[in-house]
């Protein structure tokens, strides 16, 4: 049995749903700044999310799901993580996914003039996060 004293709450909520609620001895995700790994009693931080792969270390072992975008709310006893899109692997369409990946790649290799180069670059992210959960 884990040791009580170091678990925390943790909660992930998108607009559609309540997607995680449980108790975690660690959770690790990514922010704009990089990647962040979160202990019970961690300094109090808010900070924003990026795409990227959500690992929650629970006493049965780890769970991953891909988030995108968002913001984080680290407290001592509570992380919770406010997300644009959250997906567990089983949840994910690999096949859009692939095609998500060819598409952004195409648009940012023609390099036209009309190019949103952040949304394509964003688009490519998000794919490539769903896919590193096959």
């Amino acid at each position: 049995m884990a040791d009580e004293s170091k678990k925390f709450q943790v909660e992930i909520i998108t607009p559609e749903r309540v997607f995680y609620t449980g108790e975690a001895t660690m959770i690790e995700f990514t922010t704009v700044e990089g990647d962040i790994g979160v202990y019970k009693d961690h300094i109090p931080l808010t900070t924003v999310l990026a795409p990227g792969i959500v690992t929650i270390t629970e006493e049965d072992g780890p769970k991953k799901a891909a988030v995108h975008s968002g913001f984080a709310q680290i407290l001592g006893d509570k992380v919770t993580l406010l997300a644009e899109i959250a997906e567990w692997p089983d949840e994910i369409d690999w096949d859009r996914a692939e095609a998500a990946k060819r598409r952004a790649e195409e648009r940012l290799a023609a390099k036209t003039e009309d190019l949103d180069v952040v949304r394509a670059e964003l688009a490519l992210r998000r794919a490539l996060v769903r896919i590193s959960l096959r």
